[in-house]
């Protein structure tokens, strides 16, 4: 069985505009020259998929979503599906991401039915999971991200291409990393239970850790037990941090 390469991808949130374009170009042109072990990929806002897709050409970066719906088609307004982000040129999806968890309320279920969207419309999944300060706190963090991965990742990602992106929701933004034991032990943790979920196909997607994710820390970071890569936030807006990060992968 092949163990999926590292994944560094970055999350733009809602920042970028057309001229930040020529940051993920600055990006696509260093990895053309040096090609990295690790898949790169960018997350845009949805008005930037198709013009970042057009504008890489299909290089070394893949571009990716921030979300999607569940549903095919119809009256969201507003919303974006699966089909409408692959046609833009997307192939990937985060899903999940605390941010939304936490801001509009998506539950394990919801997820994991646009997890099922994804695949669909031929997407590939990063699906987000990770505990707030005041779980880790409790000493409820390894139950609270093993039971989102076992609500969220649907069985028919069964042999499917996905990953998992562990982020620590009091992390996020923060300039707060867990310590490398800390981030190990959930990674850990996350294997397991995909293990227990996929069998020996549960050694395969890669887990990425996000929350603060910088040049100065990447390389340890990157070095810790089930760490496949990186979600990468506010470090990806400026092609130099991000290759700095995607080059210590």
């Amino acid at each position: 069985m092949t163990v999926a390469r590292p994944l560094v991808a970055g999350n733009w949130k809602m920042n970028g505009l057309a001229i930040s374009l020529d940051e993920a170009r600055a990006v696509a042109a260093a990895i053309d020259a040096q090609p990295p072990a690790c898949r790169v990929a960018i997350c845009p806002p949805s008005t930037l998929v198709h013009r970042m897709a057009d504008a890489l050409g299909g290089g070394g970066v893949e571009i990716g979503g921030q979300d999607c719906r569940a549903e095919t088609n119809g009256a969201f307004t507003g919303d974006i599906s699966a089909e409408m982000l692959a046609d833009a040129g997307a192939g990937l999806v985060i899903l999940g991401h605390s941010e939304r968890r936490a801001g509009y309320g998506e539950s394990d279920a919801l997820v994991a039915a646009k997890v099922e969207a994804a695949m669909r419309a031929g997407v590939e999944p990063i699906v987000c999971v990770g505990e707030t300060l005041a779980e880790r706190e409790a000493g409820d963090t390894l139950a609270v991200v093993t039971g989102q991965v076992k609500a969220s990742l649907p069985s028919a990602l069964q042999g499917k291409a996905f990953a998992v992106a562990y982020e620590p929701v009091w992390a996020i933004g923060t300039g707060l990393t867990p310590t490398l034991e800390q981030i190990e032990a959930v990674h850990v943790a996350i294997r397991e239970t995909l293990i227990a979920q996929f069998g020996e196909e549960g050694r395969n997607p890669p887990i990425l850790y996000g929350g603060s994710v910088k040049p100065s820390n990447a390389a340890e970071i990157l070095k810790a037990r089930e760490v496949g890569g990186a979600l990468v936030g506010g470090a990806s807006l400026k092609a130099a941090d991000f290759l700095g990060i995607i080059m210590a992968a």
